[in-house]
């Protein structure tokens, strides 16, 4: 009669070794997350700071607009800059259709900011 031994190292097929091994290799990839995700959080920080300084450009237009009695929007000029937009993100390897939905949500937003200060009562700068 044949007896089966197991030992400590080698419980179920795997060895001590390969579980270190699978410890080394998991903390390796928490590690490569963590790296990618700071950069993600960094590169998410300097978007938000970036459609916050454009947002405070498009406040002045909207403001010139209303001292100058101009329409809160102007098609010909969204047009030309989703156009714009589109042929950047071909070139820098983003999906176009993405960038452009993204440009359309950022244009309604500052049409709706125009809107509403041309609704307030002009000021002197």
């Amino acid at each position: 009669m044949t007896t089966s031994h197991t030992s400590d190292d080698n419980v179920n097929g795997t060895s001590s070794a390969h579980a270190a091994g699978a410890q080394t290799a998991d903390d390796a990839v928490r590690a490569e997350l963590s790296r990618l995700r700071d950069s993600i959080d960094n590169i998410d920080a300097a978007v938000v700071h970036m459609l916050a300084e454009r947002f405070k450009c498009t406040q002045q237009v909207g403001h010139l607009k209303a001292q100058h009695h101009l329409p809160p929007a102007d098609p010909s000029r969204e047009s030309r800059q989703i156009a714009r937009l589109r042929e950047l993100a071909e070139s820098a390897k983003l999906d176009p259709a993405f960038a452009e939905k993204l440009l359309n949500f950022i244009i309604a937003e500052v049409i709706r900011h125009h809107e509403q200060i041309a609704e307030q009562p002009l000021t002197s700068p």
